[in-house]
């Protein structure tokens, strides 16, 4: 496994510990190196030429692809190792979290505030959306608290599980989202130099970090609506030496004033709301940034060249509590951004290059490692 952590809120693991997350990992490999791999060999040869048979014609969309694949023993086979797979993943790591989590809350109380700051509200309302399931198969999601004390075991949880789950392919301090991002605007736009940027639905802040590198002279404020993961985020970035304002709040309507912002960025957040709350976030993004500023959404939209792309998009949103990706897919982010306030010829996506695989190489649609991003400009 790649070297992680690299700073001394990182959770550890014992020989025992470490043992069991590289077999979740290594068997998490061949279920979706192996298993899913042979997925469109089974829709091409079995799965299309049956539907056909049936209804005259080939499936139009993900979801109809999806829903024949499920008809099938091979398919059955890949959702249930994987599914297991999943909850294992949390199994596995999540008792090691809990062993150390008094030893971590002392430490992060040791440095708190020292760089940056944590404010938290108890009187912000976890949305159902987050609250109807536990998101990823995570028990409790990542707003539950476990600790009376000084609860971060979803903070922690966190940072550990997704190194397993990505294989270590986020880089060491799970920060390729954020640094794509983040270098892709250096890069494309060199006068752009924001000084006010505000991350939405920070997690740990993982992705946040990046921009303090890149954007130097810029006060940034990141916020959730999980106070577990803030305030291992807020320990996490005060280790790494990183000052950032951590906050507790809903990005469908924050306590910042209008125009406070040069740049509003996510990664990875809107697949976890809704079709309404997507809308208000475009409106409060419009509202927070000054003429000239820019809004940048970074999630997981596949390709939508066949109806087979989306289907494992699809199974996400079925079999590993991502309720909202499969619609994703479908939402017209730009007439989104429109009715938000945003000017159409403003406002594109596109897909841009994984700092931590590609480097700055530019990247055509159908090779791996992008990173599709959605952004508009205010006037």
């Amino acid at each position: 496994m790649p070297q992680i952590g690299l700073h001394d809120m990182y959770p550890e693991a014992v020989h025992d510990e470490q043992s069991r997350q590289n077999f979740i990992r290594n068997l998490r490999t061949h279920v979706l190196g192996n298993v899913l791999g042979g997925t469109p060999a089974v829709y091409e040869a079995r799965v299309k030429p049956a539907f056909e048979k049936v209804r005259r014609r080939s499936p139009e969309s993900p979801r109809e692809a999806f829903n024949a694949m499920q008809e099938d023993d091979y398919a059955k086979t890949f959702s249930a190792l994987n599914r297991t797979t999943q909850e294992m993943l949390y199994d596995t790591v999540g008792p090691s979290i809990v062993r150390q989590l008094p030893e971590l809350s002392a430490r992060a109380l040791d440095r708190h505030d020292r760089l940056g700051s944590l404010t938290l509200d108890p009187t912000v309302t976890v949305p159902r959306y987050n609250t109807a399931v536990d998101i990823h198969c995570q028990p409790g999601g990542y707003h539950t608290e476990i600790d009376p004390a000084y609860d971060m075991f979803a903070g922690a949880e966190y940072d550990r599980s997704i190194n397993v789950y990505f294989f270590g392919t986020l880089g060491p301090y799970n920060e390729d989202m954020g640094a794509s991002v983040a270098h892709w605007l250096h890069e494309t736009y060199p006068a752009f130099d924001p000084r006010r940027i505000l991350d939405m639905g920070c997690t740990i802040g993982h992705s946040t970090l990046p921009y303090c590198d890149v954007f130097p002279k810029a006060r940034i404020d990141v916020i959730d609506v999980a106070a577990p993961v803030l305030r291992y985020g807020h320990a996490r970035a005060e280790a790494l030496g990183r000052t950032v304002h951590f906050s507790q709040q809903d990005a469908e309507g924050t306590s910042f004033d209008a125009g406070e912002f040069d740049l509003v960025v996510s990664h990875l957040l809107l697949h976890e709301t809704s079709t309404s709350a997507m809308q208000r976030i475009f409106e409060e993004c419009h509202r927070l940034l000054r003429p000239g500023g820019m809004m940048v959404h970074m999630d997981g939209v596949g390709f939508k060249d066949d109806p087979f792309d989306g289907y494992f998009s699809e199974w996400l949103t079925h079999y590993k509590n991502e309720p909202f990706l499969g619609t994703l897919q479908r939402l017209d982010w730009m007439g989104m951004a429109v009715r938000a306030g945003f000017a159409r010829n403003r406002s594109f996506d596109r897909r841009i290059p994984s700092q931590q695989v590609n480097g700055n190489a530019t990247l055509s649609k159908k090779e791996t490692g992008t990173h599709y991003i959605f952004v508009a400009t205010k006037d």
